[in-house]
């Protein structure tokens, strides 16, 4: 989704610093233009994607040609950790961060989401915007409606049954239960294609079935029944973990604007629900560029490789109005996530 046109039309460049709340990011996205962080980064995506391609391609061949061996199961995390890749690329053309023609955008997400990991982009691009737009707003993102786990004491007061179990342990299941979410993410699409127009539709729908389809061809022409079981229980289990782990750290236990309270502008509203993970290079492809969660949720169309140049005018420019600018390292982000869903079950553990 274009949502820097968005965020240009409601806080425009000629604003000044410390009037209003949208006026606050009026300088900062001034100088992002100003130092070209805006502009699209087409060689280094080719170069990604490509890369991305001829390694899927390389771990289908050696699938092919190991065959029925158990040995073939040692390509599963390889192939999990390519899907990842796949769908960092595929998050990356929702956000218009590869191309601003929608038409190309929406043809590399379908590729990449529904062709390569039977996850239905439209389903996910709906879901991720509403996201982006209201981060950690209890009625209106979607990542922090009560399911499965839930974010707020006011939401474990609900919980019953079986529900009520899980929100006592739910620190302790976080990452057990993310080796589930890659088969979770596939069924949510499925599902989601009713919700679509009828042309939409056939496309999504036809993409997702060849997944599929290829998908369970080649393990049940290469392998026996139980190891292509083996296999794929390994590869989407692992794939649902890595996921976990690089949306894990991001939102969870920073702040959460109350519905009835102040309205924050953009800068606020992005900055104060959001968390950085500290790191180098290896961290950056690890998480697929979202260990910068504030500048990707200021500038959602920006370029990956972007990321790291806007972080320390984003930093200083925080710094300069007293907004809290929150970073840490990966092993703590994942400490201070789990405290915070370890506090919201507590009630529930001392009746």
């Amino acid at each position: 989704m274009p949502q820097t046109a968005a965020v240009l039309a409601e806080h425009p460049p000629g604003a000044s610093v410390g009037q209003t709340p949208g006026s606050e990011f009026a300088p900062l996205l001034r100088t992002v233009k100003d130092r070209g962080l805006l502009r699209r980064r087409h060689g280094w995506y080719a170069r990604e994607i490509a890369t991305n391609a001829l390694a899927l391609a390389a771990v289908v061949t050696g699938v092919a040609l190991i065959g029925n061996s158990w040995w073939t199961l040692l390509l599963a995390p390889v192939l999990a950790v390519l899907a990842a890749r796949t769908a960092f690329i595929g998050h990356d053309a929702g956000h218009s961060q590869i191309t601003g023609n929608k038409s190309v955008s929406r043809l590399l997400g379908l590729i990449h989401g529904n062709l390569l990991l039977g996850m239905s982009y439209s389903w996910w691009n709906d879901k991720h915007n509403r996201h982006h737009a209201n981060p950690n707003h209890i009625d209106k993102d979607p990542d922090v409606v009560a399911d499965v786990l839930v974010f707020t004491s006011e939401q474990a007061k609900t919980r019953s049954g079986f529900r009520r179990w899980l929100t006592r342990n739910q620190a302790w299941l976080f990452f057990p239960l993310t080796l589930l979410e890659g088969v979770a993410l596939k069924v949510h699409g499925f599902q989601d294609l009713r919700r679509q127009p009828p042309r939409e539709r056939a496309a999504e729908a036809l993409l997702l079935v060849a997944h599929v389809a290829a998908y369970a061809t080649l393990l049940l022409t290469s392998m026996s029944l139980g190891k292509a079981l083996a296999f794929a229980a390994l590869h989407q289990a692992l794939f649902g973990l890595h996921l976990g782990m690089a949306f894990a750290p991001n939102h969870k236990g920073m702040e959460m604007p109350d519905p009835d309270g102040e309205r924050w502008g953009h800068l606020r509203r992005q900055v104060l629900t959001s968390r950085n993970v500290r790191g180098a290079v290896l961290t950056d492809w690890f998480l697929g560029g979202l260990n910068y969660q504030i500048e990707h949720h200021l500038f959602p169309s920006m370029p990956r490789p972007h990321l790291r140049l806007a972080q320390p005018l984003v930093r200083a420019h925080c710094q300069e109005l007293g907004i809290s600018y929150t970073e840490t390292g990966l092993v703590d982000s994942y400490r201070q996530a789990l405290r915070h869903m370890h506090e919201v079950g507590e009630p529930l553990r001392v009746e």
